[in-house]
């Protein structure tokens, strides 16, 4: 298939993921939080007809709820996370797709219908990106290997978004942007998403 979708996920292990929103509610909601988030994100690319290649950030797990006969599992490689990704668009593209589109699992208000609409724009543009309302990106998406758009920017800082799109422009590359949506990373992005107060409610009743 043509089009590639890569999903970035942690293993999800107490007291190693949304470190910062454990600050909030504890080391056990938290899990309980990012364990929605990966089924949301699961069941959203599931939707999508493209190649799925996922990410995991410490060990390939062959138990999970990831389908092997919907996912090709990888492992991330070691370096920052422009590293990272700049390695696994290398692979999806020498698999042959023509466009590649790169997600995490921090988002849960990103639809398929985004993930479609980003793999249409890359028909009339170079890239696609999705800001987040962190100054980061929820979706990178291009159609042909672009490894300098993930060299010497500041990583984990409200710079990202900006600093990505101008590499793009720098190299003359036309790009599309998506709506802004939240990335979860601390309570107040919990609140303002989708993701709701219920979703909390049953943590509370079921730690």
């Amino acid at each position: 298939m043509s089009k590639s979708i890569l999903i970035f996920i942690r293993n999800p292990e107490l007291g190693k993921v949304k470190t910062r929103l454990a600050k909030s509610i504890g080391n056990q909601k938290a899990l309980f939080v990012y364990e929605r988030l990966l089924e949301q994100t699961r069941e959203t690319v599931l939707k999508v007809n493209a190649t799925r290649l996922l990410f995991y950030s410490d060990y390939i797990s062959n138990s999970d709820r990831w389908n092997e006969n919907d996912f090709i599992k990888y492992l991330q490689v070691s370096g920052n996370l422009g590293h990272r990704m700049q390695e696994a668009f290398e692979k999806a593209f020498q698999k042959g797709s023509h466009k590649v589109i790169i997600i995490g699992s921090d988002c849960y208000d990103l639809l398929e219908e985004t993930i479609n609409s980003a793999f249409n724009m890359l028909e009339s543009s170079d890239a696609v990106i999705g800001p987040a309302n962190d100054g980061g990106y929820y979706l990178l998406g291009m159609n042909s290997y672009t490894p300098e758009v993930f060299r010497d920017i500041n990583w984990s800082t409200s710079s990202v978004f900006n600093e990505t799109v101008s590499k793009f422009k720098w190299l003359n590359k036309t790009i599309s942007i998506l709506p802004e949506l939240i990335d979860i990373d601390e309570l107040s992005d919990l609140e303002a998403s989708t993701f709701n107060q219920s979703l909390l409610q049953d943590a509370n009743s079921t730690l």
